[in-house]
């Protein structure tokens, strides 16, 4: 029976250890099948409304590559590169992208204050939530409740988040559709202020 016993523990830990993400694998994925989009190191996207990827947050970026290569979010650009990770593969990706630091990024001063306002205070005549209940009053998240960093984030990047989440395309779960219910309330000139303050955020 100890024998027995002993040898689940092994074999749990065992999994538990092949579990464990590792960055420095995630690293070569990252450069072979990543950079040419994202640039290197997840800081210099090819387009400026492809994503940062830096620092964002380990589960989060977990996450959104296994909503994307289940289909659940679409994004067609990334489909084929996702076919071919594995779970394991993605953990490693997630791990090595949260380790890389996020540049400091510049806002729009003519934008500044109608995106602060919305970010630090929301809209209550509209029941707009102020962003900073969920990533931060720096913008930098909130790691275990999956919340990603926005600090740095290209604005145009976030301008294509937020009109995806308003028009429903990004909308595929709850936590997605907590977005989506306060881009809907937003226009398009408080979508550019809010982005840009985010880019601008520190």
């Amino acid at each position: 029976m100890r024998k027995l016993l002993t040898g689940l523990v092994l074999t749990v830990g065992l999994a538990g250890l092949a579990q464990a993400a590792d960055p420095s694998a995630g690293g070569e994925i990252a450069q072979n099948q990543c950079v040419s989009c994202h640039g290197q190191n997840g800081v210099e996207p090819l387009q400026p409304n492809y994503a940062r990827l830096a620092g964002l947050g380990e589960d989060y970026l977990f996450k959104q590559l296994s909503a994307i290569k289940s289909g659940d979010r679409n994004v067609p650009e990334m489909m084929g590169i996702v076919r071919g990770l594995d779970e394991q593969d993605m953990r490693n990706l997630a791990a090595y992208y949260n380790q890389q630091e996020m540049p400091r990024g510049e806002a729009n001063p003519e934008k500044v204050d109608a995106g602060e306002s919305l970010y630090r205070g929301g809209d209550l005549s509209r029941d707009v939530a102020a962003c900073i209940a969920c990533h931060g009053p720096k913008g930098l998240g909130n790691e275990p409740a999956g919340y990603p960093r926005l600090s740095g984030q290209s604005a145009e990047y976030v301008v294509k988040s937020l009109k995806d989440y308003r028009s429903g395309e990004r909308v595929y779960n709850a936590q997605s559709q907590i977005m989506g219910d306060i881009a809907s309330k937003l226009n398009d000139d408080e979508i550019s202020a809010v982005a840009e303050y985010i880019e601008g955020l520190y």
